[in-house]
């Protein structure tokens, strides 16, 4: 014979299994933390690199640093949930700027493992526009309920 749980533990299992606003916390916290990764490092080794390709890809160069933009920036704030609409469409924009100046040739691409080739910059790209429609939900710093948190 099953043993019935109390009316009580359901509806408290329900609300934590149920909570769109921890799986908005953890996809914003998650896609912000990992492309601050690749900020950080960018600050540490240098980000040179970047003027070089859009200058070859026949943009100005100083528009290098906007990089500190769409993967500091952007992505801590995400992490907090300021802006969070505004950053995710930030970050977005950086990955698709960064697939078309370094990652065009492996767009149609499998990887040595089998994998897409660009599984990361999807990731971010995707996770990025999910946040954006998604929004902040209500953990986060801003606590407006304005349309860009």
């Amino acid at each position: 014979m099953a043993k019935k749980y109390p009316q009580k533990r359901l509806l408290m299992i329900d609300r934590f299994v149920n909570n769109s606003d921890l799986g908005k916390l953890i996809l914003r916290v998650l896609v912000g933390s990992l492309l601050l990764f690749h900020g950080i490092s960018k600050l540490q080794h240098g980000y040179g690199f970047v003027e070089q390709m859009l200058r070859s890809g026949g943009f100005p160069g100083y528009l290098s640093h906007l990089i500190l933009v769409g993967e500091i920036l952007a992505p801590f704030f995400m992490i907090l949930g300021i802006y969070t609409r505004q950053s995710a469409l930030i970050q977005a924009f950086n990955m698709v700027v960064a697939v078309f100046l370094v990652h065009t040739k492996e767009l149609f691409s499998v990887s040595a493992h089998g994998g897409y080739a660009l599984e990361l910059q999807a990731f971010y790209l995707f996770g990025a526009l999910a946040v954006f429609f998604f929004g902040s939900g209500c953990y986060n710093l801003a606590r407006g309920r304005g349309i860009w948190d």
